[in-house]
Order: structure tokens, then sequence, then C-alpha cells
């Protein structure tokens, strides 16, 4: 069991799907070959922290882990609505384009699209509102 917590003052979603932790947050370990380009739009997805592991900050283009500052606080993915937007749609593309390669069945693909829209238009509330949004999962 997963879930996928996307927030930002805007509102947020939960992603409850073990296809979406597998195929989209942990895209570059299913062997899938991709670009340089596309390793890089995606490269927030891997990086989201678990929410109660004591993750190092890590900084990237558009996105920032931000650790946990005390006992009630956890680990997040600090993340530009755009940024985040880009990374799942490479990812979406990545997979209907690798599915075979990707281990992904029909059925699991239609789910993890479903989850990305729904994640989507969480994004684009928050970019409406001028916001950053916050990922974190725990298992």
């Amino acid at each position: 069991m997963v879930s996928i917590n996307v927030g930002s003052a805007a509102g947020g979603c939960s992603v409850g799907s073990p296809s979406f932790y597998r195929y989209v947050l942990r895209l570059t370990e299913t062997g899938v070959p991709l670009t340089a380009a596309e390793r890089r739009s995606v490269e927030p997805l891997g990086v989201v922290p678990h929410a109660y592991d004591d993750e190092s900050a890590l900084v990237g283009v558009g996105w920032r882990v931000v650790p946990a500052e005390s006992a009630e606080d956890w680990s997040v993915l600090e993340v530009t609505p755009q940024r985040l937007r880009l990374a799942l749609e490479t990812a979406r593309r990545v997979l209907w384009n690798n599915a075979a390669p990707a281990g992904i069945t029909a059925d699991q693909i239609i789910d993890v699209d479903t989850e990305i829209e729904n994640v989507l238009a969480v994004l684009q509330a928050a970019e409406d509102a001028g916001c950053s949004v916050n990922v974190s999962y725990v298992s």
C-alpha cells in the first residue's frame, strides 16, 4: 500500500495507486530507455521523499527536497506546478511509448493515466493561485 500526497495552498489530492508509484515515481528504475532530456525532465519524480524518512536537502531546476524540521513534520518535494507537469507529461509519454519494456499492463497504464489527470488538475489550481506544490509518499 502506498499513498502519494500532492498538495498546495490551492488544494491537493492523494494517489493510492501502486502502479503510479512503481511506473511514475520510480520510472528511472524500470529499465525503460530514456533520452538525456527525458531523464532531466522526470528527475523530480525520482526524488519524491518518503514522508517518514529523514531526507537530505536536494535541489534541482524548479524543485527542492525540504527535509523535516521537527518530529511533527516530514520531508517533501517542493516543486513548481509547471516543473511537475513537465515531469508527469514526460512520464506519461514514455510509458505509453514503452509499455512492453516497462512491464506495465493495459489496466495499469489506464490507472496511471487517470491518476496523472487528477494530479494535473491540482497543478492547474496551484499554478492559477501562484503557489508551489509539495509531494511526498508513505507506504
